[in-house]
Parts: structure tokens; sequence; C-alpha cells
């Protein structure tokens, strides 16, 4: 059982007071809206916009508001407007709202290559 009484908690939450020094590593969902300095990595990050994160990230999905130093690694990103990321950014699919500053090298992550049984040939019918 967890300090809240909750058994299995869906998402753990950074508040703006907390400040943690070193890794973090969560199963869950995590949210940031305080400092890490240290590596991230967990299932899905929500950043708040007046959060930092000075560290590696890794998440299989990454929604960033505030700073980040430190390279990026997410299946899905969306970095929105008041982010600003300095570090390289390696992702599968990728949104960036006006406003955001990145500072860095953006890397697609290739699924490598398309086995011949995964491709399928798609005819029209007015070609018949």
């Amino acid at each position: 059982m967890s300090a809240t009484g909750a058994k299995h908690t869906p998402f753990s939450l950074i508040g703006s007071d907390v400040t943690i020094t070193g890794n973090l590593a969560a199963t869950v969902d995590l949210h940031v809206d305080g400092v890490i300095d240290g590596d991230i990595s967990c299932a899905s990050l929500v950043q708040g916009p007046d959060s930092r994160i000075i560290g590696h990230v890794t998440a299989q999905s990454a929604r960033l508001a505030g700073l980040v130093d430190g390279s990026i690694s997410a299946e899905e990103l969306v970095v929105e407007s008041t982010a600003r990321i300095t570090g390289d950014v390696t992702y599968e699919r990728i949104t960036i709202e006006a406003g955001s500053r990145v500072e860095g090298r953006f890397a697609h992550k290739d699924n490598g290559p398309v086995a011949a049984a995964d491709l399928k040939l798609i005819t029209s019918d007015s070609a018949a």
C-alpha cells in the first residue's frame, strides 16, 4: 500500500516545491512540476511549464512544456509552446507548437527494414 493509501496509483506527481537530485524511474505516468536534476525513465511524462529537467528523458510518450537540458527519446513527443529544450531529440511521432525553442538535433526512430511478409499490394478496382 502506498503512502496515499492507494494500492495501484495510476501516476506520480512531482510538485512545484520538490527538487530531486538523482535519476528517476517510474513504471507509471509521471507529472513533473518541480525540478529534476538527473535522468528520467517512465511510461509517460507530462512536464509543467515552470518545471526544469536537467538530464536525459526516456519515455514512451512525453508532453514537454518546461525547460529540458538533456537529450530526449520518446515514441510520441509533444513540445508545447512554453518548452525550452537544449539537447538532441529522438522520436517516432512529434508535434511542435509555435513558440517553443529547441537547440539540438532531431532524429526519427527507425523501425528497421520492413519484412517482405509485412508488405501488401494495393490495387485499384479501375485498373482491373
